[in-house]
């Protein structure tokens, strides 16, 4: 700013690139117009033809770049004399001084320049001028009205701008308008355009469009998040409609934090444009959340595109934030690449929004620069390399800029960093999975692993079901265990063997009341076939051997065996999701309250242990909670991999107490809880028990490796005749 209060606009040339189209002397891009570049119908230009396409022919195309300092105008500054806002003109400057600062673009003499990129010419990046956008480019994706309504905001007061900002900044707008803000809106799009065009007619082997205001939340018809005009698909039409033979399809790849639902309702029912995003979405919550028209599509994996356009639309929507590497990189293996792989693109653009970077705090998730270059070289892939990256959100200026030279880069050609790819979170790799299964109709690559329950016919039963009742006919044989009644109003396949009790349960002194996940299932599948033989297949019951030892110390045994999903005969989708803890709660809660109030209540049991593993563990806490029984219980036992509950009572003050020196709470070795100082310190708590840090990860290896301590524990507990801890047991 000079003393007046406008913006200075310095020189906007990256490099003085030789006479083809890209530069000449140092001049303003302000100077600089569709008309002055000396562009040919063919789309090169008409001075350094037999140049360029030498250049071609060496594979010694150059990687651009699209600047203009006078993007920087759009700013809240008119609206306070210290004004924050995440959109900050510096995202773009700051990126450019990255660039500079890593040696990608020449600062030296330009008496120098041309001699430099004639012997080198992908020694530096080579300018792109950006332009404003024309009207009749900009209603390639907005209605007239749109426009319209941006180029007002140009003849506005400042009192009326800052009227208007504070209404648009509240809500799904999420905006702030300017006095120059539609002359930065124009050159935003006119830079992508450039770009795009540059890369799609071959001037370039790729290319980074550093431009701002960002696109991808504007409406064909509204202003939003940010964004005033959509870059990224007015980009892509004007390359459509200027390269129709050698543009057809164009595959947009979404990485910001934020779902790109103008994109994404923009194409559709576009059958050549593939919109794949990557964003938190945490059930509609995160930003822009759900529309408020329930007919408009937001960015739930489930919407795939409308008419021709299906399956053209993916959405890769992360339950939380917290995201990184691992989930990024897994994305692309299993949905990304794959899809855009099959549908074969002739232009990828980036919507490269650097907003899930590691230190971004508006998006919070964790994704480092080498993850963002080995996702860039991944896209490099396709389309021939025609890769065009337009800048969208980001807005840690730390982060942005050292993700956007990760990329420059690898665009440039520098290899990768070698990395150490974290692994997925479960949540996530459960998304991964139900993309798969919901693209699976559209996409020959998603197919494998998927199951079509139609044409298994009627006579397929789910895999837990049957299993349930080969354990039924074990544990008869073996201890003559029978089935336990429980009254439902339904009774399911998943329901049928539920319980499992010893025949003289009411008689025995001792019980032992297992609550306990289903068996685990592995198996290596055939990959052709999408089959599984049954000697490739296999069953990892810890519980069995616990079973097994309590009846050998004459305990009663009663087995509650907790399905992860209940079957319905209506069941259509081969692929059913794990109940939700609320859903599981409720279920749990019915089962080992009625098996209390019916039966072990009026057993005359002088010794009852509780043990939970795996998320069926909840049960210990809903019956110590719902039912006065602690002093019935000797204590419990519990293994767990998911969630840890506390037991606290607001009507029992010394439930929490009691738990913690009656329970053993063996837990993950790589349970979240370990890797922080605070949290180790909080479940050290009495309302979390008895909790030891188990050396293994999963649940079967954790009962196994315990196993002694465990019967050690119950025994000296057992024989305990007081029912209450020792110091010695302790």
């Amino acid at each position: 700013m000079d003393s007046t209060g406008i913006m200075e606009v310095e020189d906007h040339s990256m490099v003085d690139a030789p006479p083809n189209g890209f530069g000449g002397t140092h001049h303003p891009i302000s100077s600089v117009d569709d008309d002055k570049d000396g562009a040919t119908e063919d789309g090169e230009s008409s001075v350094g033809n037999e140049e360029l396409k030498s250049m071609r022919k060496r594979g010694l195309l150059p990687t651009g770049c699209c600047y203009d300092d006078r993007m920087k105008l759009h700013a809240n500054a008119d609206f306070g004399p210290t004004p924050h806002h995440p959109e900050d003109p510096r995202r773009i400057e700051e990126i450019m001084k990255m660039f500079k600062k890593a040696g990608l673009v020449y600062t030296g003499p330009d008496s120098e320049l041309l001699d430099i990129l004639k012997e080198t010419p992908t020694k530096y990046m080579w300018r792109i001028p950006a332009r404003e956008a024309t009207k009749q480019e900009i209603c390639t994706a907005h209605t007239p009205g749109h426009y319209d309504w941006v180029e007002s905001l140009s003849h506005m007061s400042t009192k009326d701008l800052r009227a208007l900002s504070m209404t648009l900044d509240q809500g799904r707008a999420s905006l702030y308008v300017g006095g120059m803000s539609y002359e930065a809106a124009l050159l935003s799009a006119g830079g992508c355009i450039e770009t795009c065009k540059n890369v799609a007619a071959g001037r370039v082997k790729n290319a980074f469009a550093v431009i701002r205001p960002p696109g991808h939340h504007a409406e064909y018809d509204m202003a939003m998040g940010f964004c005033l005009f959509n870059n990224v698909p007015i980009g892509a039409r004007v390359c459509q409609k200027e390269y129709p033979e050698t543009c057809r399809k164009v595959f947009i790849l979404d990485w910001d934090v934020h779902h790109g639902n103008g994109v994404q309702n923009m194409f559709y029912d576009d059958p050549n444009v593939l919109y794949i995003s990557l964003h938190v979405y945490a059930n509609g919550d995160f930003y822009p959340g759900k529309p408020d028209n329930p007919m408009i599509p937001d960015g739930d994996l489930g919407n795939v595109g409308h008419g021709l356009g299906k399956g053209k639309n993916v959405n890769i929507a992360w339950p939380s934030q917290g995201m990184g590497d691992g989930e990024y990189l897994a994305a692309f293996q299993k949905i990304v690449m794959p899809i855009a792989q099959e549908f074969n693109p002739d232009l990828v653009i980036i919507s490269a929004g650097f907003d899930a970077a590691d230190g971004d705090e508006l998006g919070g998730c964790f994704v480092t620069p080498p993850c963002y270059a080995h996702m860039t070289h991944m896209l490099m892939s396709l389309a021939g390399g025609k890769v065009a990256v337009c800048l969208e959100g980001g807005y840690n200026l730390q982060a942005i800029s050292h993700s956007a030279l990760a990329v420059a880069r690898t665009l440039m050609g520098e290899p990768p960093p070698q990395m150490e790819i974290p692994p997925i979170s479960k949540d996530a790799a459960r998304v991964l999975a139900k993309v798969q299964a919901v693209q699976a109709p559209y996409w020959e690559c998603m197919r494998p692993g998927i199951i079509d329950m139609q044409q298994l016919g009627n006579d397929a039963s789910r895999l837990h079901d049957v299993i349930r009742g080969y354990q039924r006919h074990v544990l008869s044989e073996k201890h003559g265990m029978i089935p336990l009644f429980i009254q439902r109003e339904a009774l399911f396949k998943s329901f049928e063997n539920q319980v499992l009790v010893t025949p003289d349960i009411q008689s025995k002194r001792k019980v032992l009341f297992v609550i306990h996940d289903p068996p685990e299932l592995v198996a290596m599948p055939d990959t052709i076939e999408n089959t599984v033989d049954p000697h490739n297949g296999f069953i990892l019951d810890g519980v069995t051997s616990y079973v097994d030892w309590g009846i050998k110390n004459e305990f009663g045994v009663v087995d509650a065996n907790i399905p992860h999903y209940i079957t319905h005969p209506e069941d259509l989708d081969a692929f059913m999701p794990r109940a939700t803890e609320r859903s599981l709660q409720q279920q749990i809660q019915e089962l080992v309250c009625y098996i209390w109030d019916n039966y072990l209540q009026l057993y005359d049991v002088e010794e009852l242990f509780l043990i939970g593993v795996g998320d069926a563990y909840l049960g210990v806490k809903v019956l110590l909670t719902n039912r006065e029984c602690k002093d019935r219980i000797s204590g419990v036992v519990n293994f767990v991999t998911g969630n840890l509950r506390p037991v606290k009572s607001e009507t029992d003050p010394d439930l929490s107490t009691w738990y913690k020196h009656n329970s053993l709470v063996f837990v993950a070795a790589n349970h979240a809880c370990w890797g922080d100082e605070d949290l180790v310190k909080k479940v050290g708590k009495r309302r979390f028990g008895g909790v030891k840090r188990s050396s293994q990860t999963g649940l079967n290896r954790m009962m196994e490796a315990h196993a002694d301590e465990v019967q050690q524990w119950i025994s000296k507990r057992s024989r305990n005749e007081s029912g209450h801890t020792t110091e010695d047991d302790r």
